[in-house]
């Protein structure tokens, strides 16, 4: 029982499971096709919650979130205001701002005159959305989209706004989403983690992102997020040391394997069975891994449709289709960071080349989904963590201008896993300074994302030092509008 315990890593008993999801025998058989040896002992958890079993039926089995770090402007992609062509170079009225709070970089500023965007927009698709000039690929699949102009979230500042949105709150040390997802629902893909992040970077300014993003947090560190990089070694530490063979690694595993079973009966810490999980995990990476981050087979036709850039390694194309392939194969989170989108001065220069390095990737991602028959399983996620001002940081002039962080009102957009494609939801006043309508919060996202996944947001919780916490914290509530 012990062995079986640190192969899965399972911590329930059979009266609890049976008590817990009442459905008697069929439960019984479920369980045992879904999560193999379900019944082989342990606890359940507190809440009641079995690890691997979705609250309900899914919508969505995967996710691909293409993070745009630094905080897209939404006045040059998605959100279009006319009204600031007629008020270009005004103040912003003091009635629209009220009393909220600018970062260091504006507050001491003597004027805050309205920027207008100098991009042109048009309208696209069934829906009427209006896109900007800097993204012609993605206004071929807008009827694929919906497109959230009203999101907000609490935080100002990039670090603390981009760890809100990853893990749910603005301190780190918290598991960000794909750690939960993995705990939740578990792996398809026996060969490949759960959860993946890749990262890339443009021209602009590159805010940081680091490994607390993709941290399992307090949970077992199996739900730890993996990250590939673009070297020769995509995962590091994966290849057998000099000098062993695939034979004599299988025999130190087995050995390392029995020593730690000694352990765990010894001291019941459940990270020792985490840890064998991932020994064992390494070991088939190692033929997974080079299979699947292997470009070169892939036909004309989609290299073409994702680009040149994308047999480019460590490039946001390249990226792109390497999330197709591990979400085709089984991965449950897979995370991409794009970094440089931080426009606080030379706007129009630097957001050109951003849109231009990502805009033909992300479209072709949905569209190759979609004639794989994947998309309606792949919920596919595109945005940053804050918005722009309206306003100019600093001189505003005919050819040139900046934005700052904006917290109170942004656009993200999602396609596929029970989004409801071809739809604009949510407004922003005429000058794009506050949500007019439908506004979404980060946590309101986040139960949203959970639920399309068959996870019910206020009963995804792991008990840690005396407190229960969850992704949501103590609010969010599902977006049911935007789900099909």
């Amino acid at each position: 029982m012990e062995k079986e315990f640190l192969e899965h890593g399972l911590t329930f008993n059979r009266r609890r499971f049976l008590s817990t999801m009442s459905l008697g025998l069929g439960s019984v058989a479920l369980g045992s096709l879904m999560i193999p040896n379900l019944l082989n002992g342990g606890e359940v958890d507190e809440a009641g919650f079995v690890p691997g079993i979705p609250h309900f039926a899914p919508k969505a089995k995967r996710v691909i979130y293409l993070f745009q770090n630094g905080a897209p402007s939404q006045f040059e992609t998605f959100d279009y205001k006319p009204k600031l062509c007629e008020m270009v170079g005004q103040e912003l009225p003091p009635s629209v701002r009220g009393m909220q709070r600018l970062t260091g970089m504006t507050a001491n500023q003597a004027s805050f005159p309205l920027a207008a965007s100098f991009v042109d927009f048009k309208q696209y698709g069934q829906s009427g959305a209006w896109i900007s000039d800097l993204l012609p690929y993605t206004s071929k699949i807008v009827d694929d989209l919906c497109i959230v102009k009203s999101m907000y979230t609490e935080a100002i500042n990039h670090d603390p706004a981009l760890t809100f949105f990853q893990t749910g709150s603005q301190q780190g040390n918290r598991p960000s989403m794909g750690a939960w997802l993995s705990y939740g629902l578990g792996n398809e893909n026996k060969n490949l983690p759960d959860f993946t992040v890749l990262l890339s970077r443009g021209i602009g300014n590159g805010q940081g992102v680091y490994s607390k993003l993709w941290s399992n947090g307090f949970l077992d560190s199996i739900h730890q997020g993996v990250q590939f990089s673009k070297g020769e070694d995509p995962v590091l530490y994966l290849r057998d040391p000099e000098g062993m063979d695939r034979a004599a690694r299988r025999e130190m595993l087995d050995n390392l394997s029995e020593l730690n079973q000694l352990s765990y009966s010894e001291f019941g810490d459940p990270e020792i069975a985490a840890k064998v999980k991932q020994y064992e995990m390494a070991y088939r990476m190692q033929t997974a891994v080079p299979e699947v981050m292997d470009l070169s087979k892939e036909p004309d036709d989609i290299v073409k449709l994702y680009g040149p850039d994308c047999l480019v390694p460590g490039t946001y194309a390249a990226n792109c289709l390497l999330a197709r392939k591990l979400s085709e194969s089984g991965v449950r989170f897979v995370q991409l960071y794009h970094q440089g989108w931080d426009q606080h001065g030379n706007l129009p220069f630097e957001i050109t080349s951003q849109a231009k390095d990502v805009d033909q990737a992300s479209a072709a991602l949905v569209t190759d989904l979609k004639q794989r028959g994947l998309l309606d399983e792949t919920l596919v996620i595109w945005g940053g963590e804050f918005g722009r001002t309206s306003y100019s940081q600093g001189k505003l002039t005919a050819d040139n201008y900046g934005r700052d962080h904006h917290p109170r009102c942004f656009t993200i957009w999602m396609a596929g896993g029970g989004i409801k494609p071809g739809m604009v939801y949510g407004d922003t006043d005429d000058v794009g300074y506050n949500v007019s309508r439908n506004p979404v919060h980060v946590h309101d996202f986040q139960a949203t994302v959970l639920h399309l996944l068959g996870l019910n947001h206020e009963k995804l919780i792991f008990k840690h030092l005396g407190r229960r916490y969850r992704l949501t914290d103590v609010s969010g509530k599902v977006v049911r509008d935007i789900i099909s």
